[in-house]
């Protein structure tokens, strides 16, 4: 194993994570990152982000039910 890598994290399927970097929720989700990143920033207080320092993060569910309630992108 990777030093630094715990054995746990890797062993966390995306689709079970709680929260996802912009780069895994860009692949889980096909959107580009960069829409990802425009929607962080159109929606900054939004329930489906959180903020670690300047890092970005994705809450998997709320994000879902973000899309789910958007007709478009």
């Amino acid at each position: 194993m990777e030093e630094g890598v715990s054995e746990f994290s890797t062993t966390i399927p995306v689709w079970e994570r709680y929260l996802l970097s912009i780069y895994e929720a860009a692949e889980y989700y096909h959107i580009g990152e960069k829409k990802i990143r425009t929607l962080i920033d159109m929606y900054p207080d939004s329930e489906f982000v959180l903020f670690v320092g300047n890092k970005a993060l994705i809450k998997r569910r709320q994000f879902e039910e973000f899309l789910n309630d958007c007709s478009t992108l």
